[in-house]
């Protein structure tokens, strides 16, 4: 049997890509909306923390 048929035996199978839709709709919006509003100067500190080197090292 093919996968197709497995997925026309489940009732309301078609609201799971507009949830899904939805969903991501949501979070990309959230996250634009985060990336406008965010402070800049957290923002260039962010960005600056992967390239720091007053991070402490590590031996095992």
């Amino acid at each position: 049997m093919k996968f197709i048929k497995y997925l026309e035996s489940i009732s309301h199978v078609s609201i799971y890509p507009m949830a899904s839709l939805l969903i991501f709709t949501v979070f990309f919006a959230l996250a634009a909306w985060w990336a406008f509003k965010a402070d800049r100067d957290m923002i260039d500190e962010i960005s600056r923390l992967p390239l720091g080197n007053d991070a402490p090292k590590n031996s095992l």
